[in-house]
């Protein structure tokens, strides 16, 4: 799409789960890893970030924690039973749940945790904090597109957001499927675009 048909004037920026436990240096997940280097993932959100800030765009990182004791945390699907047999890589307070340093929170960002569930709005104040932020469009970043994003744009579109998603600032894997959900399942709930586009956006409305 051309990016002069996207409007950022109310948009927050929603990066999920870009953790040192999950893509970072203490991630098990090699394949995700694998991918989200391959794709460039981190260097193209980074400038999304950075041209989010300047135009005083929220920046939201939507994290998942454990608690070491596990309290709180649900065992209800496959994917929850499997990261709580060992949630080491991203217990709260440990180097994995911190965001990537190419990513780090800065002063003015939000940071969102949330210690069940798959995706960010659900048991969370996020919702609400965006509302009270006067955002209508959330712009949709990170990992996976296998789970979490697909939650997150599902989400955001049910509670009435409008949602953007840069291909490049999303991953997972393998590649083909990857593409294959963007095009055929995310094209019909987000606007496509490319975080040049975004880049670009955001510097008309600074």
């Amino acid at each position: 799409m051309s990016d002069n048909r996207m409007d950022l004037s109310k948009a927050a920026l929603l990066s999920m789960e870009m953790q040192r436990g999950v893509i970072g240096d203490r991630s098990t997940i090699e394949p995700l890893v694998e991918a989200i280097a391959r794709r460039g993932t981190v260097s193209a959100l980074a400038r999304v970030m950075q041209a989010a800030r300047k135009a005083g765009a929220t920046v939201v990182h939507c994290n998942a924690e454990f608690r070491a004791d596990l309290k709180g945390s649900g065992r209800n699907s496959p994917m929850l039973r499997y990261v709580t047999r060992n949630p080491t890589h991203i217990v709260s307070g440990s180097e994995g749940a911190e965001v990537v340093p190419e990513l780090a929170p800065q002063a003015e960002d939000l940071v969102f945790r949330r210690f069940h569930g798959l995706s960010p709005f659900t048991g969370t104040s996020l919702d609400i904090t965006l509302r009270n932020l006067n955002v209508d469009t959330v712009v949709a970043a990170g990992v996976s597109v296998n789970m979490g994003v697909f939650g997150m744009c599902l989400e955001a579109v049910n509670l009435g957001y409008r949602v953007i998603l840069p291909r490049d600032c999303v991953g997972g894997f393998p590649d083909v499927y990857v593409d294959s959900v963007v095009d055929n399942s995310l094209s019909l709930l987000a606007t496509l675009t490319t975080s040049d586009e975004v880049v670009a956006a955001w510097e008309r409305t600074a």
